[in-house]
């Protein structure tokens, strides 16, 4: 049963995705602005703004793609990506995707919780495993646009999973993927399967 969720999952993925064919060279100018609150290298230092660096490049394209056509809506990007061609979104896209992610640190306190809800679900509440779709190491599935969790921030990966939880953030498609996972997640949940993620490699 697992794997035919996993299966099914990735099969709505990889259909649900655009495909990107960014030149990482040129979206390396392109991101200048970006740099301002993602770091020039897209390593973030700013807990509240998402680590770019080697983050899927499909993934990353559709976010953009997203924010820019309204799906997606996400107050410090507000006009910035209106200018923006779709050729230019494909190119920082490509930079980002090039550059290597940076690793922060799990609370200790946290580590055990958070590292059972990302490795094993919660079977009683009908949650499955992070892995499925994120990987065992967090890498993500590229291919189907899954995104890099390994080593994002855990500020900014609570408010995503709590944005999903309450209908904030609707943007992971007709099948709803994350929003029907986080509405199984508490409060407690969320704090420690974000901060394993962010000690993630």
């Amino acid at each position: 049963m697992n794997k035919l969720l996993v299966s099914l999952l990735l099969t709505m993925g990889v259909t649900g995705v655009a495909n990107a064919a960014g030149d990482a060279t040129a979206g390396q100018t392109k991101a200048a602005v970006c740099g301002a609150c993602h770091s020039p290298d897209g390593n973030s230092v700013a807990p509240n703004f998402p680590k770019l660096a080697g983050q899927g490049e499909r993934y990353l394209l559709k976010q953009m793609q997203d924010i820019k056509g309204g799906k997606r809506t996400v107050v410090e990007m507000t006009g910035l990506l209106n200018n923006v061609s779709d050729q230019d979104l494909a190119d920082i896209s490509a930079y980002f995707a090039s550059q290597k992610g940076s690793i922060g640190q799990a609370d200790p306190k946290l580590v055990a919780r958070g590292e059972a809800l990302f490795r094993g679900g919660n079977l009683e509440a009908g949650m499955p495993a992070c892995t499925g779709c994120h990987a065992p190491t967090g890498a993500g599935n590229d291919l189907a646009g899954f995104p890099q969790l390994s080593g994002q921030h855990a500020q900014y990966v609570a408010k995503q999973l709590t944005d999903f939880r309450e209908g904030n953030r609707t943007n992971d498609g007709d099948s709803m993927i994350m929003r029907s996972i986080a509405a199984k997640l508490s409060n407690k949940d969320i704090e420690a399967v974000s901060s394993y993620i962010q000690g993630l490699h």
